[in-house]
């Protein structure tokens, strides 16, 4: 009897010693996992949901077909001259341009990729909502159309849409992209020449990086820079791929746009949620999800972007692949952008909010560091920039920038088949990275 109630005992201690090892498991996994964005949201006055619903009404503009998407997205065709661009009082006589009165003009032969990488690099990512081969109808374009759970979300109904900062004083630096901004944390690779610049371009993979908090994010971007880094006055064109919880609800890569003209401040939004950005394109849907994505040591799927100023009409026209226009941002919306550029960036960005006490582990780019290379690390390759005769040059020297090596990184190189290109990202919080 008494050995085997020792023997119960053991086993016993056994089984605790396991609950409690699953249970630490479980709790690590729920760092790097995914939170549950569709819980219910308090309750809201009457007040309040008629103030956002006003907002909706204005922002989610009648349609004439609508589209279900796979992922849950409704996308709204609306007429082109009545999407919420042109509610944009400095666009009330604004003439919709239908086309760049000149392209970039390519300067050196553009290089295709390795033969051992071409069966891995693929430039076709995509958008979920078509994936059945359903488009527009010509004359209107797609808006992801917003609901009020996705303003309900955001901190308030101001900054809804908005990439908000708040610089510290104290903390402020003429370094790019205002590094000294609470809170976000940057991977980036930038130039600075004495040389007017006029846009930019590149070709990023998308990846689905995990994210710790519903109000943090993480993506991959280009910007196009003009004015003070430490004043009101930061003028900012930017577009890439994010996962934002926030904005979206849920956790996928999405194709985005961003502008601003007095730094982040009150001016500018993403995609669509503002007047100003002007979409041109019936196929692409601005804030829509990408698929399919780069998988670790798998297929890396890419995407190019092109930014840059037409020559005779002012406006920076945004371009997906080679040849496909999507719309512009008017000259109108800016002071020093109504010019041309004095910075480019190319790179990743997070919020790391600390609300566990520790760093996030939102990941930067695939969640790996630089060092791991191709197939396992993000990357932007074949950076270019647009010179004062609209000529695409490729960047032969770029300088890289990162807060905090330790929980994301930047490697810049260069090669016949990529130009200039870096790897970039990392996991956040990790034994080096507190």
């Amino acid at each position: 009897m008494e050995v085997f109630v020792l023997v119960f005992n053991k086993r016993s201690l056994f089984l605790i010693f396991l609950v409690f090892v699953s249970f630490f498991l479980t709790q690590k996994v729920t760092h790097v996992s995914a939170v549950n964005y569709t819980k219910p949201h308090r309750q809201v006055s009457s007040l309040r949901a008629e103030r956002i619903q006003k907002h909706l009404n204005k922002i989610n503009k009648p349609s004439v077909f609508t589209i279900q998407s796979p992922d849950g997205d409704i996308i709204d065709c609306v007429p082109k001259r009545k999407q919420p661009a042109l509610d944009h009082p400095l666009l009330k006589h604004h003439k919709i341009q239908k086309a760049p009165t000149r392209m970039p003009q390519i300067m050196e032969k553009e290089r295709s990729v390795d033969v051992e990488e071409a069966a891995n690099v693929l430039e076709s990512a995509w958008q979920m909502w078509h994936v059945n081969g359903t488009r527009c109808p010509k004359g209107t374009v797609p808006i992801r159309r917003n609901t009020m759970n996705d303003v309900l979300r955001a901190k308030s109904l101001f900054d809804f849409g908005k990439k908000r900062r708040s610089i510290d004083p104290d903390r402020r630096t003429e370094k790019p992209d205002a590094l000294g901004t609470s809170g976000h944390e940057h991977a980036i690779a930038y130039t600075e020449t004495s040389s007017e610049i006029y846009g930019a371009k590149a070709t990023i993979n998308v990846w689905d990086p995990k994210i710790e908090e519903v109000n943090e994010f993480s993506l991959s971007q280009i910007w196009i820079l003009s004015g003070s880094f430490v004043g009101p006055d930061l003028n900012s064109i930017e577009a890439g791929w994010q996962v934002s919880p926030e904005l979206y609800g849920d956790n996928r890569p999405r194709l985005f746009t961003y502008w601003t003209s007095d730094s982040y401040q009150a001016t500018g939004c993403y995609n669509l949620l503002c007047s100003g950005f002007i979409q041109t394109n019936n196929k692409i849907a601005i804030g829509a999800a990408i698929s399919p994505l780069s998988t670790f040591k798998g297929n890396q799927f890419d995407i190019t972007i092109l930014i840059w100023k037409d020559p005779k009409m002012g406006n920076w026209w945004m371009g997906l692949g080679d040849n496909t226009l999507v719309g512009y941002w008017p000259a109108e919306l800016f002071t020093h952008l109504a010019g041309h550029a004095t910075t480019v960036e190319w790179g990743g960005e997070v919020v790391n909010t600390r609300s566990s006490g520790r760093h996030t582990t939102t990941q930067m780019g695939s969640g790996h560091f630089p060092d791991e290379g191709f197939g396992k690390a993000s990357y932007f390759r074949n950076l270019e920039i647009v010179d004062s005769d609209n000529s695409l040059v490729p960047v032969h020297d770029v300088k890289i920038l990162a807060e905090n090596t330790e929980c994301y990184d930047i490697k810049s190189s260069y090669s016949n088949e990529w130009g200039t290109y870096f790897y970039y990202g990392g996991p956040g919080f990790n034994p080096g990275c507190a």
